[in-house]
């Protein structure tokens, strides 16, 4: 496998940066390799070693791993709503949760937010989405919501993928204003969905375990929001209480230990996505920002 870097575009800094890979090597030499597939095909997929990696992260032993992951990484922690030494163990580190105020969340009842911190590919009509990991790869609406019924609602429709890595705040929210129905689980396998794999194959997006839910909302329509199991996130956890109606921004659930994905559909002519999402989508770059951040206006 080429051992291309990972770059993407930092809105907020307006620069182009290369991602720090947590188990960068691990990766690549899982993907990339043939005996690396045939332990992935055997072993690392299954379910199995996720549960137990995520048990171990959650022993009380493992909470000697958050100030060195903190300094390694440079995380901020003022953000944090508990102090560093804290953490009971590694995991409650990982799915921490933030003080109030530290994402602010962008105003107007016609503006959709950010889901989730991450690095950001948006497309304004999914059906001509193509290549953006790796040419000639198509993103299979159908599969990914695991209905022909929903695939033709949501056809040429908007699309946002926010892939979070270990090192991003793990909690995910409401990108619109709405009310949300019942989480609908979708069982698969815990790929990992980091760029190294998926340019390898775009189907482990809809081959992981993956949970949809729809939100209906006033202003954006029927808008599915969906979180993406990948190697060692056995666990997606909702908090939220299906059929009461939240605010944009209002926390949705999180993800233990790994990096993950939240994908974010919208039904076609619903929403304009904000122009340097698309533009640097459109090119293959990835664009960093955070929850609370505007994704688009209201079309």
């Amino acid at each position: 496998m080429s051992a291309e870097p990972i770059r993407y575009f930092h809105r907020t800094k307006q620069v182009v940066e290369t991602e720090q890979v947590y188990g960068g090597d691990w990766l690549r030499w899982t993907y990339g390799t043939g005996l690396g597939r045939f332990a992935l095909n055997t072993l690392v997929k299954r379910a199995v070693v996720s549960r137990y990696y995520g048990w171990k992260m959650s022993q009380r032993g493992s909470a000697h791993r958050v100030l060195p992951f903190i300094v390694d990484y440079g995380l901020d922690v003022d953000e944090f709503a508990k102090k560093p030494y804290a953490f009971k163990s590694f995991n409650e580190f990982f799915y921490r949760a933030l003080r109030p105020g530290a994402r602010p969340i962008a105003a107007g009842d016609h503006v959709a937010v950010l889901p989730a911190d991450g690095r950001h590919l948006a497309f304004q009509n999914v059906d001509a989405a193509e290549g953006f990991y790796a040419k000639g790869q198509r993103f299979d609406l159908k599969s990914f919501l695991g209905s022909e019924e929903l695939g033709r609602e949501f056809a040429g429709g908007s699309l946002l993928i926010s892939r979070l890595c270990p090192v991003d705040y793990h909690r995910f929210h409401f990108p619109v204003t709405g009310t949300p129905g019942e989480p609908r689980l979708i069982n698969g396998f815990l790929y990992s969905v980091s760029p190294v794999a998926l340019r390898q194959n775009l189907a482990y997006l809809w081959e992981n375990k993956r949970v949809v839910t729809l939100v209906e909302s006033p202003v954006f329509g029927k808008v599915a929001v969906c979180e993406i199991g990948a190697t060692m996130v056995g666990t997606i956890r909702q908090i939220y209480v299906p059929g009461r109606a939240v605010p944009k921004g209002e926390e949705k659930g999180l993800f233990k230990f790994g990096g993950s994905c939240v994908v974010t559909i919208f039904q076609a002519g619903r929403i304009k996505l904000d122009a340097d999402l698309v533009q640097h989508s459109a090119g293959g770059l990835e664009v960093y920002a955070r929850m609370g951040e505007s994704l688009g206006v209201a079309g």
